[in-house]
């Protein structure tokens, strides 16, 4: 047998469909919960219609004269001719008298085709229930054998089995009035088949009825569970659709439906976060991408550089000292720009991998104030001005924080003219943190450009950068070891009128 065979005849048996599931399990305690109700009621009714019957019987022992009880009570030798007929239809009486002596009054007609035997129980029972018989006292006092106003008490009966014929028996007591004295016991007994055929009769009705139920059951319940599963089906459709390519659709959030509802909202959520996912990483691959051949380009120009003034020299001009100490110097400034290059792409990647930092509080004002003479060496002939408030304590690595201020102040120098250029650097306090602020007068960055500045080997203008040596790695270096520090950095540009870089360190 093949797993597909084994997978068919077992989901015959157990349906893999919820619908299905939902309605067989409903059907299955629908259908225990009717059995057990049938149950109950046979064991119930069994009890009252016995009870019933056994009132039945008293009410009819009860209806006969006490007279006649009392003629056989005093009838000591129990002669026909002095024993009284009383006949009463499809059950047996005997008498038992307070001596205990049992005697038959009717034993049934001999035409009746279901002939049963009196009972007769041990002489002890009847006496014990004799003697539990309770004395009714008068004005006088308590009298022996005296008894209350006769009433209709419960019936005291009980089942017995009789020669393999099981029988009904009510046990009443018979009192004199208007004496009050008890005279003795009257047994009634009777069959309790035709009691069982009844009850059998409604247990048969009851399945009946059961199975009319269940079936109409199916009937309603069919319609109403595929109408309740519409909003599941809904999602298994919707589901259907989505791929990796098409993450843009959502689950309907509004369907009448509790539990439906709040499953939609988590596929939902669960959607944007691999939405989410999916476009960081295809970004990460774009920038991948880009970073590669950026690095790769910026790798090639020094080195074809070195190895054009090279072949140069291999074709003689190493014989001639100016064309030797030109290449040479040449070859000097593209291997030291190469090995700047090399650096920070060494530092980008150690950044990267380094998510957090050894920090030690200090001022951070000082670091700058110490910083001052090698600033103003770098602006040149540039207005340099400082607004450095005192105390500005906070966490930080001291020689990062250096290559951040050079990094920032070196691209403050680069765009601003040298003889009109203004660059101020200021250090405060800013929403429980410190803030460091870089502004130049320079050429400014178009809106454009601005948010791609601190993008790895960006350059808003190429040509330009070439001048100075960059590669466009300076502000995401600037950028990596500001957020390592757990700060942000910001920048607010017009072009040509300069731009503002701004660091802010948590305290």
């Amino acid at each position: 047998m093949t797993q597909k065979e084994s997978r068919s005849i077992r989901s015959l048996f157990f349906p893999n469909s919820l619908r299905l599931q939902l309605l067989s399990r409903s059907l299955f305690i629908l259908a225990g919960l009717l059995v057990l109700v049938g149950i109950l009621q046979y064991v119930f009714m069994q009890e009252v219609i016995y009870r019933n019957k056994a009132d039945s019987l008293q009410s009819q022992i009860m209806s006969v004269s006490p007279d006649a009880f009392s003629q056989i009570a005093t009838n000591s030798d129990n002669s026909p001719s002095a024993t009284p007929r009383i006949f009463i239809p499809e059950a047996n009486l005997a008498f038992i008298d307070l001596q205990g002596n049992y005697s038959v009054l009717f034993n049934g007609p001999d035409n009746m085709d279901d002939k049963i035997n009196t009972p007769q129980f041990d002489t002890n029972e009847y006496m014990n229930l004799i003697n539990r018989q309770p004395e009714q006292p008068d004005q006088s006092g308590p009298k022996p054998g005296k008894l209350g106003k006769p009433g209709k008490p419960k019936p005291n009966y009980k089942i017995v089995n009789n020669g393999g014929v099981e029988q009904l028996v009510v046990l009443q007591p018979i009192i004199s009035f208007p004496e009050h004295q008890l005279l003795g016991l009257v047994q009634i007994s009777t069959l309790t088949g035709p009691l069982k055929e009844l009850l059998i009769r409604q247990l048969l009705m009851f399945v009946l009825l059961s199975l009319i139920a269940l079936l109409l059951g199916i009937l309603g319940f069919l319609p109403v569970l595929k109408r309740t599963l519409v909003p599941l089906s809904n999602m298994v459709d919707t589901a259907g659709q989505i791929d990796a390519g098409n993450l843009a659709r959502r689950f309907p959030t509004n369907q009448g439906q509790v539990e439906i509802d709040r499953l939609a909202e988590s596929f939902n959520s669960m959607l944007e976060r691999l939405e989410g996912s999916f476009e960081a990483e295809k970004e990460t691959q774009e920038q991948m991408r880009r970073f590669i051949a950026d690095a790769s380009h910026e790798l090639r120009t020094p080195l074809t550089s070195i190895s054009g003034f090279l072949e140069v020299l291999l074709r003689g001009a190493a014989n001639q000292p100016d064309q030797l100490d030109k290449s040479l110097k040449s070859m000097h400034s593209e291997s030291l720009r190469l090995n700047k290059l090399v650096h920070d792409l060494l530092l980008l990647s150690k950044l990267d991998r380094q998510s957090k930092l050894e920090l030690k509080e200090g001022s951070l004002d000082t670091v700058i104030l110490e910083m001052e003479p090698q600033l103003r060496i770098l602006a040149g002939s540039r207005k340099l001005r400082l607004r450095i408030e005192p105390n500005m304590i906070c966490k930080y690595d001291q020689d990062q924080m250096k290559q951040v201020i050079l990094n920032l102040f070196h691209n403050a120098v680069h765009y601003t003219d040298p003889d009109k250029g203004y660059i101020q650097i200021s250090l405060n306090k800013n929403n429980n943190g410190v803030q460091l602020s870089v502004q130049d007068n320079g050429l400014g960055i178009s809106d454009i450009h601005l948010p791609h500045v601190f993008d790895r080997f960006y350059r808003s203008d190429s040509s330009r950068t070439r001048k100075y040596g960059g590669a466009g790695l300076g502000l995401s270096i600037t950028k990596s070891i500001v957020e390592v520090h757990g700060g942000t950095i910001s920048i607010v540009s017009d072009e040509g009128e300069g731009c503002t870089f701004y660091v802010w360190l948590p305290e």
